[in-house]
């Protein structure tokens, strides 16, 4: 169950597509539940067999309706109700929910899954909440949360990317926490990709490259970078699509937008880069981080999230606090100034990565699997047995 997939790309897609081909390998049988491109729904239960059916890593694909953001009609809310999640559920008979994401669509599945007695692992993988004061809804932001926790309370387990998240969850109240990072290609990422012909395409006169990847997006910051715009002997390099697109051209004049970029060619763009930089606050783990140090590209990030287990500080990269564009800036100019320490850190930044493979954290998922179908076997046995006054059936199993 996914709130995004296939054909709008993020970082919940990329996992859920790396996890996808992991279970595929496996021999694993899987069915993706997605927002549909419209309010109709596509590939019912009733169609599975279908020739028409829609397949991903040879697995079906049952598409719920949905409604595009207004400001962003690439991303789309699944509409309709538990009721016909808990259909689907049923006819599918999984013996566990991975919940991607979950706001909406997720939600509704946690509900469905929980009625049916099935065990859900959902992923906590973006901080919505933080989003409503970019766009403008700062009112919004403690309903959000509130709805952040009634959605990881009722899940069987709760999968983080970050020890910031775990932090951040457990201070709210939520129990049955377990760490789960993210892969990295380093087949695709790689310092072999690095591009002279790229290079001076984006800029003849040799200047250095610091580049961003990303939804151009209110909560990825992208404005910040104003700071670094005008830096001499350089070019800004903003790679990826998204509704703020037109708004920052006009802000970063002499920066390079390169578009959306996927597979080996944003392999290429990003090791082409000199400098990575990622200006965004609400970033869960924040997968291009780690797909630049991959690259051997030092990385400056502003610290916060998940930014703070993946860079180390004076080795890989710099972490500037939050707000502190100068300080941004200042980073930035000293790898700018040092082409032998900038070498260093990229080294340092693509060594640390080397053992994190999809293959390796997936395999983590599944033991995740395995635990969060134990925790719900002894939920649902206390559940039907007296306990003491106080304590519930979940607090009773949220050691596992």
């Amino acid at each position: 169950m996914t709130e995004s997939f296939l054909p709008h790309m993020n970082g919940v897609t990329n996992s859920v597509l790396h996890v996808l081909a992991h279970l595929r390998r496996r021999g694993d049988d899987v069915t993706v539940i997605a927002p549909s491109d419209t309010m109709f729904e596509t590939n019912p239960l009733a169609e599975v067999h279908s020739s028409r059916r829609e397949l991903c890593e040879g697995f079906p694909v049952i598409r719920v309706p949905s409604l595009p953001l207004p400001d962003y009609p690439k991303v789309r809310v699944a509409a309709g109700f538990v009721t016909r999640i808990r259909h689907l559920l049923a006819g599918i008979g999984p013996d566990v929910v991975h919940v991607a994401s979950p706001f909406v669509l997720g939600w509704r599945a946690i509900q469905a899954a929980d009625a049916l007695g099935i065990p859900t692992v959902s992923i906590y993988q973006t901080e919505v909440p933080t989003y409503a004061a970019r766009y403008r809804l700062p009112w919004a932001t403690e309903l959000l949360w509130q709805h952040v926790d009634r959605m990881h309370t009722s899940s069987t387990l709760t999968l983080v990317p970050s020890s910031f998240c775990r932090e951040q969850l457990g201070r709210r109240g939520i129990k049955r926490l377990k760490t789960w990072r993210r892969g990295v290609d380093t087949a695709r990422f790689s310092p072999a990709r690095r591009s002279a012909e790229l290079r001076s395409q984006i800029s003849g006169s040799g200047e250095k490259l610091i580049g961003f990847v990303g939804r151009l997006a209110a909560e990825k910051q992208i404005e910040d970078l104003e700071v670094l715009d005008a830096l001499p002997g350089t070019r800004l390099v903003i790679i990826g699509s998204g509704p703020l697109e037109e708004t920052l051209r006009r802000r970063l004049k002499r920066a390079h937008f390169a578009g959306f970029q996927s597979g080996n060619e944003l392999g290429r763009h990003v090791a082409s880069l000199d400098i990575f930089v990622h200006p965004g606050e609400a970033e869960t783990f924040c997968q291009t981080i780690q797909e630049a140090m991959a690259a051997a590209v030092p990385v400056v990030a502003v610290g916060r999230g998940g930014p703070l287990d993946l860079v180390d500080v004076g080795r890989s990269g710099w972490l500037y606090r939050p707000g502190d564009l100068q300080g941004m800036r200042s980073a930035v100019e000293h790898l700018l100034s040092d082409d032998s320490a900038r070498s260093a850190f990229g080294r340092d930044a693509s060594a640390s990565v080397q053992g994190r493979t999809w293959e390796a954290v997936s395999n983590e998922l599944i033991g995740h699997y395995a635990r969060a179908v134990e925790v719900n076997r002894r939920v649902r046995s206390l559940r039907t047995r007296p306990r003491r006054s106080g304590t519930s059936a979940a607090e009773a199993a949220s050691v596992g």
